[in-house]
């Protein structure tokens, strides 16, 4: 099949870091753009991005793009693409996107017309009046932005931070895209000691354990494009093969403590289905009273946060957590202040301190850590442009 223009969505903040990703694993043209990444190739590069990728959220194929003012033109624009080098006549294509700032702003709307006209162009194609989708599903997602459509199949299918190792989790576990570009803004690449004193369920762990032996994250799981005929299965299998080839072998220090037993419980569970389980240390400690050889490396957490007024409004579901693992002081910023200060010299120079922190506390926190001899602090948001990590380099 002839180069195709795939496109890799991302939280807001990580598009550089997703863009250098793809480019290291020499992915063609690779283009980065809010909160997206396009790149191009053919069949063994979407596979060897959605196997690959650690820090985007999924990977599709753009189709089509063009300009819709009325109903009319968005019919005649997806009519005009050909679906059928993709979608068999017994395919399934359900629709999902999204509309702003546009005319055409009622995403209902939009999805019957994107609905529709691919019926009709699969229809005239396969000469059928109804088609059964009774098989595998070719999910079709469009955007609408500024009147601008971009019409998208979604090869992934569940969203890349699904990694398949985290079956087990606490009530608030970090998203695995996320630990791994903490991790990344970190620069660890295992030849430091890497400590995460509030692990939880072990993502951040397991993610730079996946990292030093550069493990492809995908790995554990399935993609939809698998089950397509348009999709030779040896482009699988050759993807995993040159993954698996590009893995290193060593000795890794990684340590994840926490105060929870329960919690450390489930990290083990998760680092052994993740195929990691013997490189990770897990301990349960106090981070306020745990002490540390001098001179170790990274440091990357998401310690405790909420105020007294968020642990008071806290929803029903999240309530059964352990205080622990919630409660952050009056203002949320106590472990913050006492991992920085206890902390920071047991960090070498030019080491790292990665924290995950509530909303709205990016500017208390980077001064914490500029209190405490942090000089490059970097911020980083999420995908509703939220800033959510801070980190500090010693």
């Amino acid at each position: 099949m002839d180069t195709m223009t795939f496109c890799v969505p991302c939280l807001f903040g990580l598009e550089g870091l997703v863009g250098d990703e793809l480019r290291r694993l020499d992915l063609q043209n690779v283009r980065v753009e809010d909160r997206r990444v396009f790149f191009e190739g053919d069949f063994a590069a979407m596979a060897k991005a959605n196997l690959c990728c650690r820090m985007g959220e999924r990977v599709m194929i753009l189709l089509a793009e063009f300009d819709a003012h009325s109903f009319e033109d968005l019919f005649q624009g997806v009519k005009a693409v050909p679906l059928e080098r993709f979608i068999p006549k017994n395919g399934a294509f359900p629709v999902k996107g999204y509309s702003l700032n546009s005319q055409l702003h009622s995403v209902p709307d939009c999805q019957a017309i994107v609905k529709k006209a691919a019926v009709t162009r699969l229809g005239e194609k396969y000469g059928l009046g109804w088609l059964p989708e009774t098989g595998e599903t070719y999910q079709l997602r469009f955007s609408i932005m500024k009147d601008h459509v971009e019409l998208f199949l979604d090869t992934s299918g569940v969203s890349l931070h699904k990694r398949g190792y985290r079956r087990e989790a606490n009530l608030a576990p970090l998203h695995e895209t996320m630990a791994a570009a903490m991790v990344n803004l970190a620069r660890y690449r295992g030849r430091d000691f890497f400590w995460d004193p509030f692990c939880g369920s072990g993502t951040i762990c397991i993610e730079a354990a996946m990292i030093a032996l550069n493990r492809a994250p995908g790995l554990n799981r399935s993609f939809m494009a698998q089950k397509w005929s348009c999709v030779p299965e040896t482009v699988w299998q050759q993807a995993r093969t040159e993954a698996l080839d590009r893995e290193y072998r060593g000795e890794y220090h990684i340590l994840g403590s926490d105060i929870d037993a329960a919690s450390l419980e489930i990290a083990q569970q998760n680092a052994r289905k993740a195929g990691v389980g013997k490189l990770i240390e897990f301990r349960e400690a106090d981070a306020t009273k745990m002490s540390l050889p001098a001179d170790k490396g990274l440091i990357v957490c998401n310690p405790p946060y909420l105020t007294e007024v968020d642990m008071q409004q806290l929803q029903p579901e999240v309530a059964f957590e352990p205080e622990t693992a919630l409660y952050g002081g009056a203002d949320g910023l106590d472990f913050y202040r006492s991992i920085s200060a206890n902390w920071s010299i047991a960090l070498r120079k030019s080491g790292w301190l990665v924290y995950e922190i509530g909303k709205g506390q990016e500017q208390d926190v980077a001064a914490i850590l500029r209190q405490q001899g942090f000089s490059q602090i970097i911020q980083q948001m999420d995908g509703n442009g939220i800033v959510r990590v801070v980190a500090g380099q010693k």
